[in-house]
């Protein structure tokens, strides 16, 4: 795969997922959720952390305000650094599987990371109303932006039977989690690097073989 391909795959999945966030933040109030099936809804939260809402402020002894500027800045380094993977792979011409895991990775990374950064500065906040784009009084400040999640797959919403010890007569739900556009692309990124490790990291006679 050369760099034309890969940066068409990653302009792709940016204009999707920063599309879709955009719709969402401008149509929808926080917390609000459109179901499109008994599996599928659209719910509109936002995540100020990193993974599943983590929060450095919930770890460290430091401000929320200082966590989410530490986490964003980090986020930028990583992204940075996949970016020099991105383009070191491509230039040595690596197998395809990789350089399209690769760039799945950067694209969902780069994606989020606009939310973290720019999010905070020219969009109002959602809180009991729809958000406008280019507010006159934007809800955060620069790298203090919080990443918009709408995804939510609630394949399973029932309760325990009540004969399960500690459990009976509780929720529950199978996979929770609110995602997005550019976590979707994250996931199947390290999917493929997962599944498919030895076609993206070959042995070197293989990887001749491949790249005759």
């Amino acid at each position: 795969m050369n760099l034309k391909k890969s940066l068409i795959i990653i302009i792709v999945i940016l204009l999707i997922d920063q599309i879709s966030k955009i719709y969402i933040k401008t149509s929808f109030i926080l917390g609000e959720a459109h179901e499109v099936s008994s599996w599928f809804k659209i719910l509109f939260i936002e995540n100020e952390g990193a993974a599943w809402g983590t929060k450095l402020s919930d770890i460290l002894p430091i401000s929320e305000s200082v966590g989410k500027l530490i986490l964003t800045i980090f986020r930028i380094f990583a992204v940075f650094g996949i970016g020099y993977w991105l383009w070191d792979i491509i230039k040595k011409q690596s197998p395809r599987t990789l350089i399209l895991a690769v760039s799945l990775i950067f694209a969902g990374a780069v994606g989020n990371i606009i939310d973290s950064v720019f999010y905070g500065i020219i969009f109002d906040h959602s809180n009991g109303q729809v958000a406008t784009l280019f507010a006159n009084e934007p809800y955060g400040s620069l790298f203090h932006g919080k990443v918009v999640d709408m995804l939510y797959f609630p394949m399973v919403d029932t309760t325990w039977p009540d004969w399960v010890p500690s459990l009976g007569g509780k929720r529950f739900r199978f996979f929770e989690p609110v995602f997005n556009i550019a976590d979707t692309a994250i996931s199947t990124g390290v999917g493929i690097l997962i599944v498919f490790n030895k076609k993206a990291f070959p042995k070197k006679e293989e990887a001749d073989n491949q790249n005759s």
